[in-house]
């Protein structure tokens, strides 16, 4: 199972590259961007879309796929594609989607071309971006966690990064153009052992009361800094991940200071279903959180809410679809549910902001409370 890959000298196990070294079938491999108009306005209030974009490697299901997933004008719309992973681990493209890297760590290139779906209607979303990181990327802590009955289902490692884009979006008739002084966002690369592919069968773990995943995530950018914020905490309060750093960008470089135990506090809108208002805080350091475009990124994307479509679920050798929920409708707004991933305005504040303290950055605000 040789793959062009094997003729550079990065084997970590004695195997192929193909061959991760666990036969786990959940092992992955996985790209995220995602991507948003900031400053004030009329883009970044809403006229300008906001897009979250992947694409993931699945060794032992032998299956790649990838999404992309914007709201805009009242409408959640995806576009994904799956295909057969073959041999060949270092071609990142699944039928119009692709990822190349340019620079590794610093600048990446995602592309969605525009494509004809299962149904034979062309895609009404494209786009061409280029990805610039502000700093280098941070390694964030070694995310694991068991079941109920003790078996390790997320085993993973992950490096995170804010930055810029520069290129274009189109969404049907309608084109933006993208510059890195009013398109930020934060991207991340994950991979480990995650659920996977087609549901397992639960067997006693049905019967026994769930730990709970309470979930929060914030990686934001400043003008002269970035900070990452983890939280994962059981029902009980315990903690199964946390870590809140701040990387500093000088002339003479990064400094990358550890900020102390993350904590929050969430304000919910009457129905329970989106957060208003936060804060975010951790060490002497606090952020003002002002969500501002929401997507619910388990709906249509893969991320296991839907049966029909799984990261890593086999669909044959090449499939593309589309599907759009109207979120103008009771029936559309229905079908939302699980994790958000939202575009945010972060403030700073706390003693520990010192002279920063007021500058305003933008940012991911993503949240799952089971």
């Amino acid at each position: 199972m040789l793959s062009p890959l094997d003729d550079f000298p990065i084997h970590q196990v004695p195997e192929p590259v193909r061959r991760v070294g666990t036969s786990d079938r959940n092992f992955y491999d996985r790209y995220y961007f995602n991507c948003m108009a900031v400053g004030d306005g009329a883009e970044a209030d809403g006229d300008a879309p906001f897009l979250i974009t992947g694409m993931g490697q699945y060794p032992n299901l032998g299956v790649a796929d990838a999404f992309a997933v914007v709201v805009h004008d009242g409408v959640h719309r995806v576009v994904r594609a799956s295909r057969a992973l073959g041999l060949d681990r270092m071609d990142t493209t699944v039928g119009p989607f692709s990822v190349d890297v340019v620079r590794g760590l610093e600048e990446l290139q995602v592309r969605l071309d525009g494509a004809v779906t299962d149904t034979g209607d062309p895609t009404s979303l494209s786009f061409d971006l280029t990805w610039n990181g502000a700093q280098h990327p941070i390694e964030e802590p070694r995310h694991r966690d068991r079941d109920a009955v003790g078996r390790i289902f997320l085993d993973a490692c992950r490096l995170a990064q804010t930055g810029s884009w520069t290129g274009t979006i189109r969404i049907g008739e309608r084109i933006w153009d993208v510059a890195p002084d009013h398109w930020w966002g934060s991207r991340d690369r994950s991979w480990g052992i995650r659920p996977s592919g087609e549901p397992e069968p639960p067997g006693i773990t049905a019967h026994l009361p769930s730990a709970g995943f309470r979930w929060l995530y914030v990686p934001v950018r400043f003008e002269d800094q970035s900070v990452f914020v983890i939280c994962q905490s059981r029902n009980d309060g315990s903690r199964v991940l946390e870590e809140a750093v701040r990387v500093w960008r000088t002339e003479s470089g990064e400094g990358v200071e550890h900020l102390g135990r993350p904590d929050y506090e969430l304000q919910w809108d009457e129905e329970g279903r989106f957060v208003q208002k936060a804060t975010v805080s951790a060490g002497r350091l606090e952020l003002q959180v002002e969500p501002r475009v929401p997507i619910h990124l388990g709906v249509g994307t893969g991320y296991g809410f839907d049966p029909e479509w799984r990261h890593g679920k086999y669909a044959g050798d090449l499939m593309v679809q589309e599907r759009q929920w109207d979120l103008r409708t009771e029936e559309g707004r229905a079908g939302m549910w699980g994790i958000v991933d939202s575009s945010a305005r972060f403030t700073l504040s706390g003693s520990g902001s010192g002279s920063a303290e007021g500058q305003v950055g933008y940012g991911l605000f993503e949240y799952l409370m089971i």
